[in-house]
């Protein structure tokens, strides 16, 4: 599992980013490459941005007992998952801002680095730990870049 909190890491990263084109086509998947770069936007808006609501309680129990574990574990999504409402991106999305947005989400949590996710709660999931973080973290930008074949 590549560490999102590392430099190396983190370039390569961006690296496969920057290797997208407007119209690079998915391997798997319905999302065009401007909905999967949103989509994986989400995931630091819960973070960063005060833009998502909080699920319900029951919602967040139902996601800590069934969903925690598949999301922050080592092992890969599989393709065509189903994903939360959230997620699902519609319509057209600027592919240069949604490219961008996602290499500084990348940066910024890689410069705050492990001690500030240690122990931070996750919207959805409760308080989670770094190794946590950094696999729901890296797992979903791997399981996006190659989807689109980088």
């Amino acid at each position: 599992m590549q560490n999102i909190f590392q430099t190396e890491d983190c370039d390569q990263f961006i690296n496969r980013i920057n290797e997208l084109k407007i119209d690079s086509q998915p391997l798997w998947g319905k999302m065009s490459v401007d909905q999967m770069l949103a989509h994986c936007n989400v995931t630091y808006e819960m973070v960063y941005d005060n833009i998502h609501a909080k699920p319900n309680v029951f919602i967040r129990l139902m996601l800590k007992l069934l969903a925690k574990n598949a999301i922050v574990s080592e092992k890969p999504y599989a393709r065509n998952i189903h994903t939360a409402p959230q997620f699902i991106i519609a319509g057209d999305r600027d592919f240069e801002l949604e490219k961008s947005r996602l290499i500084s989400y990348i940066l910024k949590t890689q410069e705050l680095g492990e001690t500030e996710f240690q122990g931070k709660e996750s919207l959805s999931l409760g308080k989670l730990t770094t190794k946590e973080w950094n696999n729901m973290f890296a797992k979903h930008l791997d399981h996006h870049l190659s989807q689109f074949g980088v």
